[in-house]
């Protein structure tokens, strides 16, 4: 981090930035301009993204390019495929990728680009397909560390799960995040991925979800982080519990 840390949190949807705006109020951090706040030498934004890869795209790329960051944390509630994830916990991705973008068959199969060879699987910023998180041990956040996907439409029907699952084995899948790696690789920007679990995948049925359990849980974890960036860096801490 520089002397005066700037930091994006990236939320894809005004609920989930409630996660965090909650936890401020609680700590009574007043927010300026309705997207910005201070902890001593951070100054943080918020930006509301929109849902999904488009949108996620655009609307990262034209902050970044109008201002300059040290860390973008991209962060929002996601499913999992992974059953030792427990509904409500928070996990730190290391790597991620796009898990619909590529050709389908006839035979219902289907391959990614790099698997037509449409684009090579090393080429920038991409690693064997994939889109990794360099950043050092991820802050030491001590979340599990997960691998993702990002889709186009969510898995809602036991085939598309199965074959998602034994395709890509990946533990959550979200709508947004290997669009903000993507743009963080390539304007080599530091960033973090946070998400809460708010469901098992499954056939689709929110009745088994959680969602206010997860947010609450992720409000308390990105504020626990940034908390720990500024003591790293102040060896203070922000506020007393």
């Amino acid at each position: 981090m520089t002397e005066k840390s700037e930091i994006l949190i990236v939320f894809s949807t005004e609920l989930e930035a409630e996660s965090l705006l909650n936890k401020l109020n609680e700590k009574r951090i007043i927010l300026s301009d309705g997207n910005k706040f201070k902890l001593i030498n951070s100054n943080v934004d918020i930006l509301i993204s929109g849902i999904g890869i488009p949108a996620t795209t655009y609307s990262l790329t034209k902050k970044v390019i109008s201002k300059k960051y040290d860390l973008i944390i991209n962060a929002g509630i996601c499913g999992t495929f992974n059953e030792d994830l427990s509904v409500g916990e928070c996990v730190s991705v290391i790597s991620d990728e796009f898990a619909d973008i590529g050709i389908s068959y006839p035979d219902a199969s289907f391959n990614t680009l790099f698997e037509e060879y449409l684009l090579k699987p090393n080429t920038y910023p991409f690693s064997n397909g994939e889109l990794y998180n360099p950043l050092k041990s991820n802050i030491d956040t001590e979340l599990p560390k997960v691998t993702a996907i990002t889709v186009n439409t969510v898995s809602g029907n036991t085939e598309q799960i199965n074959f998602r699952k034994e395709k890509f084995n990946s533990d959550i899948e979200t709508m947004e995040g290997a669009a903000c790696a993507f743009v963080c690789l390539k304007e080599k920007i530091n960033f973090l991925q946070i998400r809460a679990v708010s469901n098992i995948i499954e056939e689709r049925n929110k009745a088994h979800w959680n969602i206010p359990l997860a947010l609450k849980n992720l409000g308390d974890e990105l504020f626990d982080i940034l908390n720990k960036i500024t003591i790293k860096e102040q060896e203070t801490p922000v506020v007393k519990d």
